[in-house]
Formats: C-alpha cells, structure tokens, sequence
C-alpha cells in the first residue's frame, strides 16, 4: 500500500523501544548530585550581670573587645562586703571561744573555790552546833533562856542549809556545762560559720567574669553606677562554638546524617571554603520558617540542622546567611540505594 513504512523499519522501531524501556528499568537511581542547603549563622547572645547588688567600681572591657572564657569583666566595690565579712568574723570567733569553754568545762580554780565555799560552809555549821548544844545545855540547867534556845537552833538549821547549797554548787562545777548547752553552741557556731561562708562568696560575686569566648556587644551600665542583682551590665555574643541554623525538606532528610562533613559558604567573593560537620538533626517537622518561605514552600515540612563550623579566623558573624553542602550526600544515597 502506498504511504505504508517498510516492515523492517517497523521491526527496527520496536527493538529500539524496547531496548529503551529496558534501560529504563535498569538503570541505578539518580542521586540528585551534592545537596545544597540555605541557612543562617545562628544569633548567641548573652546577658551578663552580677549576682549581688552594689556599685560599679572598674568596667574592664568596652563595645567590640573580644574576650575569653573567664576574663574579668567588672568588678563592684568591695568595702562594703569586707566590712560585713570582718563583722562575721568577729561574731564567729566569739561562738566559737563560748563553745570551747563549755566543752572544756569549768577551771580548776573555780571548782577549787567552790570546795573552798563548802568547807567554809562546813566549819560555820560546825560552830554553830556548838553555839546549839551550849544553849541547850544552859536551859537546862535554867541558867539559860527559851529564845537563846530557839536563835541557836535557828541558826544551825540555817547554816546547814548553806552547807548543802555549796555541795550543790561543788557537783555543778564538777560536772561542767549541760550538753543540751554545749550543742546548742555548736549550732550557733556553724550558723555563724555559715553566714561567714556566704558573705565570703558575696564579695567573689562582687566580680563579673565571662561565662565563654565572645565578643562584648553591648555595654549597658557606667562605672559608678549602682546596680541590681542580675541587671544586665554586658551584653555577650558568643563566638564558639559558631553554630549554622539550616532546614531540609523531607524528601532529601535521608540524604543527610549526624557528624557527616560539610562545607559553608558566604557570600563575599574570595573566601574560602569554610568546614564544619552536623551537630544535631531534629526528629520532629515543623512549617517552613519564614527565613527560607518561598512560594513554592509555603506549606512544606522541613526538619531543622544544626552546623558547627570550624571557623578559627573568625568569618563568620551571628545572623550571617550561608550556603551549606553536603558533598558526600550523593555516595551516601549510592550505598543506601545498593544496600551497602
């Protein structure tokens, strides 16, 4: 029939096509090349202050000065945490001398004078039974009165009753202070101890050191300022370790994995590469940020990356936008594919 291809151009078509479709079936999976991701230097900031209240005397560090882990910052004047320590202290030695006395008991010579007082009791009761049997025995003999009587008797009872109270007072000292006494000493003691403690710990409050490595962003407060517990003095951008905030939609989460090498890049032409590696992966999704919304992403789920950057000259800055790629994330998706 005129018009009609030649049969063995049809039979040609058909193997091609079927050799295509083979092929297509056949052929390993794409990888989609290296992953790039967008992100941002992420924003660490913190407000520094003293923990006790009093007046600015040295402000060490102004706006833009780098500064260590452990650098003194400022410093409030310390009189008056010195004053209340040397009060304490005094208060403290004087608890501590009473408990020594009790626990040491009373001095010899004071037990000495008490045995003293007793046999001087003793003697006195002696003479005055005496003065009572000499009146007894003149009334007796009616040479003596019934008063002189009643007085000598009087007499003796009451000296007797003197000689017990010096026996009394003799086993007191002897046997020293109560423990009920000598324990409610030692509390005091450790009260006073612990005050002592406290305002020690004020006045080493009384410096304002940095928490980490940053740069001084802010200087909020003037030397000779008085200010409040916890006020914000400083404020601190933190410098290391320099964390990258980035997101990456689920379809290419499998692509990424904890501590995989990756390489940041700024903007600014002429920079090198900068290294760093995956810190953190987020196990829950969340709404596109409206950092990264395009309109295509408007209602995707991603799942938030954290990047610690290797960024020893100081490149990067907080909120500094950058490109991340993850140039391993082909074989990476290679091996999966292949079961290896």
């Amino acid at each position: 029939m005129a018009g009609r291809p030649p049969r063995p151009l049809i039979v040609l078509v058909l193997i091609v096509a079927a050799a295509g479709g083979y092929w297509w079936w056949q052929r390993p999976p794409e990888t989609g090349g290296d992953l790039t991701l967008q992100g941002n230097v992420e924003v660490r900031q913190v407000n520094l202050g003293f923990k006790v209240a009093g007046r600015i005397k040295t402000l060490d560090v102004d706006e833009g000065d780098p500064v260590f882990a452990g650098k003194r910052l400022a410093v409030l004047d310390p009189v008056y945490f010195e004053d209340t320590i040397t009060q304490l202290k005094a208060q403290r030695d004087q608890l501590r001398a009473n408990l020594a006395k009790l626990e040491a008991g009373n001095r010899p010579e004071e037990i000495a004078q008490a045995e003293a007082a007793v046999a001087e009791r003793q003697a006195a009761l002696d003479n005055a039974r005496l003065g009572l049997d000499r009146a007894q025995s003149l009334m007796q003999t009616a040479s003596g009165t019934r008063k002189a009587y009643d007085d000598a008797q009087a007499a003796y009872s009451q000296t007797q009753a003197q000689l017990n109270s010096a026996r009394q007072g003799l086993t007191l000292m002897q046997a020293g202070f109560r423990k009920e006494d000598i324990a409610a000493a030692r509390a005091q003691l450790a009260g006073g101890e612990a005050q002592l403690k406290i305002a020690e710990r004020q006045l080493s409050d009384a410096g304002l050191y940095a928490p980490s490595a940053g740069i001084v962003l802010t200087r909020a407060r003037e030397t000779g300022a008085i200010v409040n517990t916890g006020e914000t003095v400083f404020v601190l951008s933190l410098t290391s370790p320099v964390w990258v905030r980035t997101y990456v939609s689920e379809t290419d989460l499998g692509r990424i994995r904890p501590g995989e090498d990756v390489s940041i890049k700024t903007d600014t032409a002429g920079l090198a590469l900068i290294k760093g590696h995956v810190g953190f992966v987020s196990p829950t999704a969340e709404f596109t940020p409206k950092t990264v919304e395009t309109r295509e992403l408007r209602t995707a789920l991603v799942y938030r990356i954290r990047i610690v950057a290797d960024d020893p000259q100081g490149v990067l800055r907080q909120g500094m936008p950058v490109t991340v790629t993850f140039p391993t994330a082909t074989a990476a998706l290679a091996d999966t594919a292949t079961g290896r």
